[in-house]
């Protein structure tokens, strides 16, 4: 999102970086290394800069990722331990079953079915709406906060990501839990839930890890639909009236964001393996 670009070091003036938006890092010779964002013009509809029109969307989308992977990181795991500490049992067969359901289903059938049924039809009785955005305004009250408009798009977009998790998570447990290591760990003495939890558990987490981040940027880039469907005024919905309106600074902007978010969390997720694994070396 950034690039580096020479300026003439007599005109590196206080007025100069407001106009042109950049910080000056250092010099060289007459020249001045500065970082600056893009300008990526105008919307062609609001007339609002472009980044500031996707600072304000991108913190709705990048809430309803955070939400959505958080709910399939924390149920897959647990979701695909168990599976691989009971294989070929029915409750073996039946996570396998529900997983596979759920990346069979595009996230625009899923986010239909429970936007009808659990936000139209039973929303009166558990208290879901099947449409709302995090912040609603109100002629009496103002700008609210309705964090119960988070839970269905949230639970729509995790559904895919926690299939491939429980999976990932079974194959990666049951492959550490044949080592011999293991075995030896059982020879020592120690319980089934220290050796599963604290010798197999963390050896079977990278392939998690992988699916973790990819998914997680591609949540970012994916949420058009499911924002669409439930009315979650973030940079998906943002993109497709873009797409309707043929507003191409808008769409221009929300194309550099989606490209940047995957490069920096891929970096992250390069940076969390060493941490988790010791066997794996940043050099």
């Amino acid at each position: 999102m950034r690039d580096l670009s020479p300026v003439s070091m007599h005109h590196d003036t206080p007025e100069e970086r407001k106009k042109y938006n950049y910080t000056p890092l250092f010099s060289v010779g007459e020249q001045v290394v500065v970082v600056k964002m893009p300008y990526m013009r105008r919307s062609f509809q609001t007339k609002r800069l472009v980044s500031e029109l996707i600072l304000d969307k991108l913190m709705l989308t990048l809430i309803l990722a955070l939400a959505a992977m958080a709910f399939a990181t924390v149920v897959g795991i647990f979701l695909g331990v168990w599976a691989a500490t009971r294989a070929n049992s029915w409750i073996d067969n039946m996570i396998i079953g529900g997983s596979v359901a759920g990346i069979s289903m595009p996230s625009f059938v899923s986010a239909s079915l429970i936007s009808l049924y659990l936000g139209y039809k039973l929303g009166p009785y558990i208290g879901l709406n099947g449409t709302g955005s995090l912040w609603v305004e109100t002629i009496y009250y103002g700008r609210q906060l309705q964090l119960q408009n988070l839970i269905l798009p949230a639970l729509t977009l995790g559904i895919r990501p926690l299939s491939i998790i429980v999976q990932l998570t079974r194959s990666s447990m049951l492959d550490a839990l044949s080592q011999d290591y293991i075995r030896t760990a059982y020879a020592k003495g120690l319980s089934r839930r220290r050796v599963i939890w604290r010798h197999a558990f963390p050896n079977a987490l990278n392939p998690v890890i992988t699916a973790v981040s990819n998914w997680l940027a591609s949540l970012m880039s994916g949420a058009f639909f499911v924002e669409l469907i439930f009315d979650w005024k973030g940079l998906g919905y943002e993109t497709i009236q873009a797409v309707r309106t043929l507003d191409l600074p808008v769409l221009m902007g929300a194309t550099i964001v989606i490209a940047a978010t995957f490069v920096v969390i891929n970096f992250l997720a390069d940076i969390l393996y060493a941490l988790i694994d010791p066997r794996v070396r940043l050099q």
